[in-house]
Protein backbone atom coordinates (compact mmCIF):
# COMPACT_ATOMS: atom_id res chain seq x y z
CA UNK A 1 0.00 0.00 0.00
CA UNK A 2 1.90 3.08 -1.24
CA UNK A 3 1.64 6.17 1.34
CA UNK A 4 -1.01 8.46 -0.84
CA UNK A 5 -3.57 5.23 -0.45
CA UNK A 6 -2.55 5.18 3.48
CA UNK A 7 -3.51 8.73 3.83
CA UNK A 8 -6.53 8.72 1.38
CA UNK A 9 -8.06 5.83 3.74
CA UNK A 10 -7.25 7.87 6.80
CA UNK A 11 -9.10 10.68 5.30
CA UNK A 12 -12.31 8.35 4.52
CA UNK A 13 -12.27 6.75 7.78
CA UNK A 14 -11.86 10.02 9.71
CA UNK A 15 -15.09 11.26 6.72
CA UNK A 16 -17.35 8.48 8.08
CA UNK A 17 -16.50 8.43 11.77
CA UNK A 18 -17.23 12.22 11.66
CA UNK A 19 -20.75 11.46 10.21
CA UNK A 20 -21.43 8.91 12.14
CA UNK A 21 -20.53 10.95 15.36
CA UNK A 22 -23.09 13.71 14.27
CA UNK A 23 -25.93 10.75 13.39
CA UNK A 24 -25.60 9.06 16.77
CA UNK A 25 -25.93 12.75 18.11
CA UNK A 26 -29.04 13.27 16.59
CA UNK A 27 -30.79 9.85 17.32
CA UNK A 28 -29.32 10.51 21.55
CA UNK A 29 -31.47 13.69 20.83
CA UNK A 30 -34.27 12.11 19.56
CA UNK A 31 -34.32 9.45 22.21
CA UNK A 32 -33.67 12.11 25.20
CA UNK A 33 -34.62 15.11 24.54
CA UNK A 34 -38.89 16.24 24.77
CA UNK A 35 -40.77 15.94 21.27
CA UNK A 36 -43.89 18.21 20.67
CA UNK A 37 -46.43 18.88 18.33
CA UNK A 38 -46.19 22.63 16.61
CA UNK A 39 -48.72 24.35 14.15
CA UNK A 40 -46.53 25.91 10.63
CA UNK A 41 -46.87 28.01 8.08
CA UNK A 42 -44.91 26.51 5.45
CA UNK A 43 -43.62 28.05 1.99
CA UNK A 44 -41.06 27.57 -0.25
CA UNK A 45 -41.57 23.54 -1.37
CA UNK A 46 -39.03 23.44 -3.94
CA UNK A 47 -35.60 24.15 -4.36
CA UNK A 48 -33.63 22.49 -7.11
CA UNK A 49 -30.16 22.86 -5.12
CA UNK A 50 -31.46 20.76 -2.19
CA UNK A 51 -33.82 18.53 -3.39
CA UNK A 52 -37.89 18.08 -2.47
CA UNK A 53 -39.05 19.78 0.82
CA UNK A 54 -41.63 21.75 2.56
CA UNK A 55 -39.85 24.83 4.56
CA UNK A 56 -41.74 25.44 7.98
CA UNK A 57 -41.95 28.34 10.18
CA UNK A 58 -42.77 26.74 13.13
CA UNK A 59 -45.61 28.39 16.06
CA UNK A 60 -44.71 28.38 19.34
CA UNK A 61 -46.84 29.77 22.33
CA UNK A 62 -44.93 32.55 24.33
CA UNK A 63 -43.82 32.07 27.84
CA UNK A 64 -45.40 34.08 30.71
CA UNK A 65 -42.08 36.39 30.85
CA UNK A 66 -43.31 38.03 27.08
CA UNK A 67 -44.52 41.64 27.94
CA UNK A 68 -46.41 43.89 25.91
CA UNK A 69 -45.99 45.68 22.96
CA UNK A 70 -47.35 42.01 21.55
CA UNK A 71 -45.32 42.93 18.03
CA UNK A 72 -41.71 42.72 18.18
CA UNK A 73 -38.92 40.53 17.55
CA UNK A 74 -36.46 38.32 20.57
CA UNK A 75 -34.50 35.91 20.70
CA UNK A 76 -35.94 33.11 22.68
CA UNK A 77 -35.17 29.58 24.15
CA UNK A 78 -37.50 27.07 23.34
CA UNK A 79 -38.59 24.01 25.73
CA UNK A 80 -41.41 21.89 25.49
CA UNK A 81 -44.78 22.15 28.26
CA UNK A 82 -47.43 20.35 28.46
CA UNK A 83 -47.18 19.19 24.97
CA UNK A 84 -46.73 22.74 23.36
CA UNK A 85 -43.33 24.44 21.77
CA UNK A 86 -42.85 27.31 24.17
CA UNK A 87 -40.48 30.26 23.51
CA UNK A 88 -39.17 32.04 26.58
CA UNK A 89 -37.58 35.36 26.22
CA UNK A 90 -33.21 35.12 26.62
CA UNK A 91 -30.58 37.01 26.37
CA UNK A 92 -28.63 34.07 24.66
CA UNK A 93 -31.44 32.11 23.22
CA UNK A 94 -30.24 30.79 19.34
CA UNK A 95 -33.75 31.27 18.16
CA UNK A 96 -35.04 34.35 16.90
CA UNK A 97 -39.11 35.01 16.84
CA UNK A 98 -41.75 37.08 15.91
CA UNK A 99 -44.32 37.90 19.15
CA UNK A 100 -47.64 38.93 17.69
CA UNK A 101 -51.41 37.97 18.15
CA UNK A 102 -54.28 36.02 15.90
CA UNK A 103 -57.24 37.54 17.22
CA UNK A 104 -57.02 36.72 21.30
CA UNK A 105 -54.29 34.06 20.28
CA UNK A 106 -50.48 35.32 21.38
CA UNK A 107 -48.27 33.39 18.89
CA UNK A 108 -44.45 32.97 18.78
CA UNK A 109 -43.53 32.94 15.19
CA UNK A 110 -39.88 31.74 14.46
CA UNK A 111 -37.78 33.57 11.93
CA UNK A 112 -35.76 30.85 11.23
CA UNK A 113 -37.26 27.62 9.35
CA UNK A 114 -36.85 24.33 9.45
CA UNK A 115 -36.78 21.63 6.26
CA UNK A 116 -38.74 18.77 6.10
CA UNK A 117 -37.56 16.82 3.11
CA UNK A 118 -40.23 14.94 1.01
CA UNK A 119 -39.70 12.23 -1.56
CA UNK A 120 -40.09 12.93 -5.31
CA UNK A 121 -42.66 11.33 -5.93
CA UNK A 122 -45.88 12.16 -3.70
CA UNK A 123 -47.92 15.86 -3.89
CA UNK A 124 -46.72 18.61 -2.04
CA UNK A 125 -48.31 18.23 1.91
CA UNK A 126 -47.87 21.59 2.71
CA UNK A 127 -51.14 22.42 0.37
CA UNK A 128 -53.80 21.43 2.95
CA UNK A 129 -57.57 22.09 1.67
CA UNK A 130 -59.96 24.48 3.92
CA UNK A 131 -60.08 23.85 7.48
CA UNK A 132 -56.78 21.51 7.70
CA UNK A 133 -53.79 23.29 9.30
CA UNK A 134 -50.57 21.57 8.82
CA UNK A 135 -48.73 20.61 12.15
CA UNK A 136 -44.86 18.93 12.73
CA UNK A 137 -43.79 16.79 15.49
CA UNK A 138 -40.65 18.61 16.69
CA UNK A 139 -37.74 17.48 18.63
CA UNK A 140 -36.62 20.36 20.87
CA UNK A 141 -32.59 20.66 21.40
CA UNK A 142 -30.96 22.27 24.54
CA UNK A 143 -29.85 24.74 22.00
CA UNK A 144 -30.56 25.54 18.63
CA UNK A 145 -33.89 25.03 16.26
CA UNK A 146 -35.96 22.24 16.45
CA UNK A 147 -35.65 18.96 14.35
CA UNK A 148 -39.10 17.87 12.75
CA UNK A 149 -39.68 14.23 12.85
CA UNK A 150 -42.95 14.06 10.62
CA UNK A 151 -45.86 16.10 9.52
CA UNK A 152 -49.58 15.58 10.80
CA UNK A 153 -52.72 17.15 10.17
CA UNK A 154 -55.23 18.88 12.36
CA UNK A 155 -59.03 18.85 11.41
CA UNK A 156 -61.73 19.12 13.30
CA UNK A 157 -59.47 19.40 16.76
CA UNK A 158 -57.86 15.90 15.66
CA UNK A 159 -54.42 15.78 15.24
CA UNK A 160 -53.61 12.85 12.61
CA UNK A 161 -50.02 12.30 11.50
CA UNK A 162 -49.37 11.88 7.99
CA UNK A 163 -47.63 8.82 6.03
CA UNK A 164 -45.37 9.99 4.02
CA UNK A 165 -43.34 7.12 2.32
Amino acid sequence: MTPLVRKGLIVAVLHVVIVAGVGVKLLVDRATRPRVWARTAPYDPDLPIRGRYVRLRLEAVPGPDFDAPLAYDRTVTLSARNGQLVATPSDSGANLARISSRGDERIALLAIPVAYFIPEHIPDPSVRKPGEELWVEVTVPSEGPPRPIRLGVRRDGALTPLQID
